[in-house]
């Protein structure tokens, strides 16, 4: 295999947030590391059997083996489905990729996860595009995986391209909520929700860590390929701190 670094992401069809920001992430790394994406069917986001239908596991299968037709070092479910569906899901997730392609896997709930224990974060905030009832269940799954949901702001969106389309200022007013509950970090737990550009300029607004979806995956990738990070610009997860 090239001593390039090939990263496949399994993605969200709908999405528009990812790439480019994945892409932008990786600029001081481009001689090193290489992003690949495969898509997969998801339009809506709710706790219905609909929603439920996009996130089995034979359509993500189906996404990684087109990722490993190419030499990749690792694959990722660029996706947060798993923080309201349940953690165990991208856990089994995981091992079928693996099983079936040779190729280590995570995902973005497991990295969150791992972030959060690795700096001794349990006091979590949200700051989430999602109705009022994914928003509760992630509350419920963090519960669950050990950490407490102190404080939750939701925009109420559904469907995924208006959480696409979401502009600046709104987000910076739901990161502003959720630090009034005074959390060890703000979780922004979608990967098609641009609070990544927003991470450095918030954090030194509210003095909390941000832990950004978009880029806690990006972490997780260098992390699996030994990939050394600090990279300033996109807050301190990604500079290193």
């Amino acid at each position: 295999m090239s001593k390039t670094i090939r990263i496949g992401h399994i993605t969200p069809s709908s999405n528009t947030a990812l790439e480019p920001l994945t892409y932008a992430m990786n600029e001081p790394l481009k001689h090193r590391m290489t992003h690949h994406f495969s898509r997969m069917t998801v339009t809506h986001l709710a706790l219905s059997g609909s929603s439920e239908a996009q996130f089995q596991l034979e359509p993500m299968l189906a996404a990684a083996r087109l990722l490993a037709d190419a030499p990749l070092n690792a694959i990722l479910w660029n996706g947060s489905s798993a923080s309201w569906r349940g953690l165990e899901n991208d856990v089994a997730l995981c091992e079928a990729i693996t099983r079936e392609t040779g190729i280590a896997a995570s995902t973005t709930t497991i990295a969150f996860c791992k972030t959060f224990r690795e700096n001794s974060w349990r006091r979590i905030a949200l700051a989430v595009p999602y109705t009022s009832d994914i928003t509760g269940q992630i509350g419920v799954e963090y519960a669950r995986q050990g950490f407490e949901v102190v404080g939750a702001a939701s925009l109420g969106a559904r469907e995924n391209i208006e959480i696409g389309a979401t502009d600046p200022e709104p987000i910076r007013r739901l990161l502003r909520a959720a630090a009034q509950s005074k959390p060890d970090c703000i979780a922004v737990v979608c990967t098609n929700f641009n609070a990544t550009e927003l991470v450095e300029e918030m954090e030194t607004e509210l003095g909390i860590p941000i832990v950004d979806s978009i880029a806690i995956t990006f972490r997780e990738a260098c992390l699996m390929t030994g990939v050394d990070l600090a990279i300033p610009g996109w807050g301190q997860i990604l500079a290193g701190n």
